[in-house]
């Protein structure tokens, strides 16, 4: 049976956290700053709570991906790195999930046990923003589908309309990596939704246990190769 590889694992993760955070922590998005943007307006105007932890997972998100970059930069090998820092997300992971399990379910998303437990869910997913940039730069994101749905559409359009020879092996990899990484984020946010719906704040137990098994597949990766010529839109910044 064929293992699942190290980014499909993340986008799983990326799905299911973002997910299971936006439900439990009262629509804060760990994962998707630019989901928070969105809430923050939304929270202003209907005067629901959770302001405080959407503005603050901003800051967070920047500064432990800040620390990510330096700490990366300070190991040897690029999969010494790699290992590291998922090995340091697994750990965030453990302790999101015993606080949300301890301190959830929660009512007031502005108190603080679903700040301490949203920030800690938010510095794990920074962690894995990171990663995707610095390590995988050439697998599709493992947080956001908008560019990788996006270009994958447009390579299918390409596809219907013709490819040259020289294009066509390299945009058929690309649209299934991209295919993947879509059905297993989905597939993710899927499965937050459905066990969350019959355990409540035990389904974060989830997280730690796909995260473990990536890090079990970091250790099959050598040192990562540079990123394969593509459309913009497979590496979306918002």
């Amino acid at each position: 049976m064929m293992k699942p590889s190290l980014p499909a694992l993340l986008s799983f993760n990326g799905g299911y956290v973002d997910t299971a955070g936006y439900i439990a922590l009262q629509g804060l998005f760990t994962a998707h700053v630019t989901g928070n943007f969105v809430t923050i307006g939304s929270a202003l105007v209907f005067g629901t709570s959770g302001v405080i932890a959407k503005l603050l997972a901003l800051p967070v998100f920047c500064a432990i991906t800040i620390i990510t970059r330096l700490a990366s930069s300070l190991l040897p090998l690029e999969r010494s790195a790699l290992r590291t820092v998922l090995t340091v997300k697994l750990g965030l992971l453990i302790l999101g999930a015993y606080l949300a399990i301890r301190l959830g379910p929660f009512v007031n998303a502005d108190a603080w046990p679903s700040i301490v437990t949203g920030m800690t869910l938010v510095s794990a997913m920074a962690i894995q923003n990171a990663v995707h940039r610095i390590h995988l730069a050439g697998a599709p994101p493992t947080t956001l589908m908008t560019g990788t749905t996006t270009q994958l559409m447009i390579d299918i359009a390409d596809a219907i309309r013709g490819l040259s020879p020289d294009m066509r092996a390299a945009t058929r990899n690309r649209m299934r990596r991209m295919a993947i990484a879509v059905v297993t984020f989905a597939a993710g946010a899927a499965a937050a939704a459905i066990i969350f719906s019959r355990v409540g704040t035990w389904c974060f137990v989830v997280p730690p246990v796909v995260a473990f098994a990536a890090r079990i597949a970091a250790n099959s990766v050598g040192e990562v190769p540079p990123a394969q010529p593509a459309a913009p839109a497979s590496h979306p910044t918002s």
